[in-house]
C-alpha cells in the first residue's frame, strides 16, 4: 500500500473565528494532538499547526480512512465540540495537493495578508519546538518541513511578494524608510498605544531604529508598549518637548481634536536647526493638523495617502503571487520525485544499477592491464565479479524487502539511498 501525505484543517477562509478559537494556539493542545498522532497505529508521522487563523494536522499514513477518523476525533476533543459542528468547515488535501498547500502556507500565499512573514515562524515553532521534541516526525515530514522552509525562502528572495506593504502600519514604516533611505539610528515618537501603534512599533524595531519613545493619555498603557520594545514612556503633555529630538512621529490616538498642532511643530522647528521631521498620521479623526505639511523640512502623510499605497501594493502582490505559485509547483514536483524513491522497488533497482555500473567500469579498466585473455578467462571474471556483486547486494535487499516493518521502512530506504549515494543525480530535488 502506498504511503499518503495528508493535511486536514480549517483556516480563516473555511471556518469562522468562533470555531478556530476553540482550538486556539497553546502548548497543551499541541502536545495533546501530537500525542494522539504518535500513539495511533494508523498514523506514521505527524505535525500539528495552530494559529489564530488556522488549525491543521499534517501526517503520513498507509490507512487514510482510519487516520482521517483519528484526526477528526482529535479535533473534536481539542475544541470540545462535535464533529458535525465543524465538518463543513474543514478541508482535506492528499499527496500533491497536500504538498502544494503546505508550501503555500509556509510561503504566506494562503495567509489573510499575503506575504506576511509571521506564519513561517509559527510553522518552524510547530516543527522544531513541538513535533521534534515529541518525536512525531520522521524521514518524510522532516524532509517536507525543510523543503517548505526552502520554498518560503525562494519565494521571499525570488519574488517581491513580501516587499509591498499591505497594512497601514507596515506601509507607514516602509514610507519612513524611503524618506530616510533606511531607519538605522533614527529616533521615533509613537503617540498613542493602540493596536495599530503596536504593529507600527514592531515594524520599526525590525528595521534598526535607535530608540522608541511612547506617549499616551494613559501612562500605564504607554509603559506597557514601551516595555515591549525596550523603549521609553513619557507623559502625553511632553509630546512638544520630544518633537525637538525625534526623526519620525507616528500618531494613532482616538482623540477628536488635533494632538499635534501647526504652532507646536513650527515652534519646535526653530530649535531643530532645519533637521527634517516625518509625521505619519494613521488616526481617524486625524491627530496632526494638516497645515503642518506646509512647513519647511516637514513631511506629513495621513491614512488616506497610506491607503492608496496599500491598494497599489496589493495589485503588485497579486502579480508577484503568480511567480510564487510557479515556485511552489516546481517544488511540489521535486518533492514528489524524491518521495517516489522511497518505494522499495525503485530503491532496489537503483541499488542494482549502481553496483552493476561499478562492476562493469572496473572490468573495463582492469582487462587491458591483465594482458591477452582467452574468452573463457574473461567469462570467468564476469561470473566472479557478478557473484561478488550479488552477494554484496543480497543483505540490503533482504532488509528492504522484508525485515523493515511499516513504520521504519522509510528510514531504511532513506539510509540505503544515502549510503550508496543513489540520489547523486538529483541533488537539487
Amino acid at each position: 500500500m502506498t504511503i499518503k501525505i495528508v493535511n486536514i484543517g480549517m483556516n480563516h477562509e473555511s471556518a469562522p473565528v468562533e470555531l478556530r478559537e476553540c482550538m486556539a494556539n497553546n502548548r497543551e493542545s499541541s502536545t495533546l494532538a501530537l500525542s494522539c498522532m504518535r500513539e495511533s497505529e494508523w498514523i506514521r508521522e505527524g505535525l500539528f499547526l495552530s494559529t489564530c487563523n488556522r488549525v491543521e494536522a499534517i501526517y503520513t499514513t498507509d490507512y487514510p480512512e482510519e487516520a482521517k477518523n483519528i484526526i477528526l476525533s482529535m479535533f473534536s476533543r481539542l475544541g470540545n465540540i462535535s464533529e458535525e459542528r465543524f465538518m463543513s468547515s474543514i478541508y482535506i488535501y492528499e499527496d500533491s495537493e497536500a504538498l502544494k498547500h503546505i508550501f503555500r502556507v509556509a510561503s504566506s500565499l494562503d495567509s489573510m495578508v499575503v506575504g506576511e512573514p509571521q506564519i513561517l515562524g509559527q510553522i518552524k515553532e510547530a516543527y522544531y519546538q513541538a513535533a521534534s521534541v515529541e518525536k512525531t516526525t520522521g524521514v518524510i515530514l522532516n524532509r517536507l518541513m525543510h523543503r517548505a522552509f526552502h520554498v518560503a525562502k525562494r519565494v521571499k528572495t525570488e519574488t517581491g511578494i513580501s516587499e509591498a506593504a499591505v497594512s497601514i502600519s507596515f506601509a507607514a514604516v516602509e514610507l519612513a524608510k524611503k524618506i530616510y533611505y533606511g531607519l538605522e539610528g533614527k529616533k521615533v515618537l509613537l503617540v498613542g498605544a493602540g493596536e495599530m501603534a503596536e504593529l507600527a512599533a514592531r515594524h520599526l524595531m525590525g528595521n534598526g531604529i535607535e530608540s522608541l519613545i511612547v506617549a499616551n493619555r494613559s501612562f500605564n498603557k504607554a509603559v506597557q508598549i514601551a516595555d515591549l520594545f525596550k523603549g521609553k514612556a513619557v507623559f502625553f503633555e511632553e509630546i512638544e518637548t520630544y518633537l525637538l529630538e525625534v526623526d519620525i512621529v507616528i500618531t494613532s490616538t482616538s482623540s477628536t481634536d488635533f494632538v499635534i498642532s501647526y504652532d507646536m511643530v513650527r515652534n519646535s522647528l526653530r530649535k531643530r536647526r532645519n533637521h527634517p521631521i516625518f509625521f505619519i498620521d494613521i488616526a481617524v479623526p486625524r491627530d496632526v493638523e494638516p497645515r503642518v505639511n506646509n512647513l519647511e523640512n516637514v513631511y506629513l502623510y495621513d491614512i488616506d495617502e497610506l491607503k492608496q499605497v496599500v491598494e497599489e501594493n496589493i495589485i503588485q502582490r497579486k502579480g508577484e503571487a503568480l511567480k510564487a505559485e510557479r515556485i511552489v509547483q516546481e517544488e511540489v514536483i521535486r518533492f514528489e520525485k524524491w518521495l517516489n524513491t522511497l518505494d522499495v522497488v525503485p530503491t532496489i533497482t537503483a541499488l542494482k544499477d549502481k553496483i552493476e555500473s561499478i562492476r562493469r567500469n572496473e572490468i573495463e579498466r582492469s582487462l587491458p592491464v591483465l594482458g591477452e585473455l582467452t574468452p573463457s578467462q574473461i567469462k570467468a571474471i564476469e561470473v566472479l565479479t557478478a557473484s561478488l556483486a550479488d552477494k554484496i547486494m543480497n543483505d540490503p535487499i533482504v532488509v528492504l524487502k522484508g525485515k523493515a516493518d511499516g513504520k521504519s521502512r522509510d528510514v531504511y530506504l532513506d539510509i540505503t539511498r544515502k549510503l550508496f549515494n543513489l540520489d547523486k543525480d538529483d541533488k537539487k530535488a
